[in-house]
């Protein structure tokens, strides 16, 4: 049952809105609330598992950065314009939060009943924990609760220095004299700093995020990470394929693919004749896959660092544009959109190279070949089962089309 006195958000529910920190500054991380973890960006991450929380009814980013602003309404939320006086290094997260209240409820005319800070330095945030936020305050009657990861550690600090100057150690939750073992010790908990909650009047009263009765939401601590410096991020990146679902894109993702050719349509390899000339192998079910996707009306688009006679060759032989010799694949593949009026988060770019990165960056499904480099892989949204050259771009057509390419015509 809901905690009385809560209003409705237009279709019987209280109203559970999820505020999304995302300023532009970062010294540790420059744009890292743009860094893609799993190939998508940070913020974007954040937006999806409050989306896809059961009890949440509204997502709001709060951000002084038009980058930021626009991958959080591609991903789905609103962007609220920070301004300057809260964007800074010494503003608080609360006051970002109050601000974004006061922006929403004078857009929509109704006042929030839960509002949750949810901070996308968490990547691995899952909707789940959101909803358990949420939860302890609409069903269970807390003021404020926060997710939260079990420890069995020992935890020590650095004793005051003696006339030597010299510094000894004291345990803090511990008797040093008898350490317990795991199963007789009570867990305590580490705050994630992934998600938190708060009843929204409550809240405005108190200007803080922990008053009255605080509940802990118990997560994973397999998935407790906070990105602060480079290397956070790069810890992320190699977990990402552990830690997320599965993920690959349908028809309904997708308006235009866009793939790298060495590779990805090939093995990478590349024969060299007494002549110079070269040769490279392709595969067959790869040319069915690009004319399925053609024939169903999917945009494509062949794009090379190379300039040679055999890029150029393959791509006639699939009725594909091409776009090689080209030195920044990324500012052609912003172009080319443009030109074309085609959405980037509705680009599919399967690569294998780090070359190939900056396009990763621009585009809403940024795919890799089974044989990519370690970086790609981490960098991708989802992964071939095939290698290059070995069937990988008939399989993402299949993830496209699915039954359907097993029934459109092949001549």
């Amino acid at each position: 049952m809901s905690r009385p006195g809560t209003r409705d958000a237009g279709d019987g529910r209280p109203t559970v809105l999820a505020v999304i920190p995302a300023r532009g500054g970062s010294k540790g991380v420059p744009a890292k609330n743009l860094a893609p973890v799993g190939g998508v960006p940070l913020v974007a991450r954040a937006v999806r598992a409050c989306r896809g929380a059961r009890l949440v009814t509204d997502v709001v980013v709060s951000t002084d950065d038009p980058r930021t602003a626009a991958a959080a309404r591609a991903a789905g939320a609103e962007a609220v314009p920070r301004p300057a006086a809260l964007s800074g290094d010494t503003a608080t997260s609360e006051s970002a939060v109050l601000h974004a209240m006061d922006a929403f409820e004078a857009l929509h005319g109704r006042r929030a009943d839960v509002v949750l800070l949810v901070q996308c330095t968490s990547p691995f945030l899952t909707a789940a924990d959101v909803d358990g936020v949420a939860a302890e305050i609409l069903d269970r009657g807390a003021d404020t609760a926060l997710t939260v990861a079990p420890s069995h550690a020992f935890l020590w600090r650095r004793s005051a220095a003696g006339p030597d100057g010299s510094r000894g150690a004291l345990g803090v939750n511990h008797d040093t004299a008898r350490r317990p073992r795991r199963q007789e010790r009570e867990p305590e908990y580490l705050e994630t700093g992934a998600a938190y909650g708060m009843e929204a009047r409550g809240f405005r009263t108190h200007r803080h995020r922990f008053f009255g009765r605080t509940a802990l939401v118990v997560t994973d601590p397999a998935r407790v990470l906070e990105i602060d410096d480079p290397h956070d991020l790069a810890r992320a990146r190699a977990l990402a394929p552990l830690l997320d679902e599965p993920a690959t894109p349908t028809a309904a993702d997708v308006d235009a693919v866009v793939l790298d050719f060495d590779g990805t349509q090939t093995d990478d390899r590349v024969l060299v004749d007494a002549d110079g000339h070269e040769f490279v192998a392709v595969h067959r079910g790869d040319g069915l896959g690009i004319a399925a996707l053609r024939r169903a009306g999917v945009r494509l688009l062949i794009l090379s660092t190379e300039r040679n006679a055999v890029v150029a060759a393959r791509a006639r032989k699939l009725a594909v544009p091409v776009l090689h010799g080209v030195d920044r694949k990324d500012l052609a593949l912003k172009q080319w959109c443009d030109d074309h009026a085609i959405d980037p988060g509705r680009v599919l770019y399967a690569g294998n190279d780090v070359n190939d990165l900056p396009c990763f960056g621009l585009v809403g499904w940024p795919v890799a070949v089974a044989s990519a480099h370690e970086a790609v892989r981490a960098a991708a949204r989802a992964v071939t089962g095939a290698p290059g050259g070995a069937g990988a771009i008939r399989e993402i057509a299949g993830w496209l089309l699915g039954p359907e390419l097993q029934t459109l015509p092949t001549t």
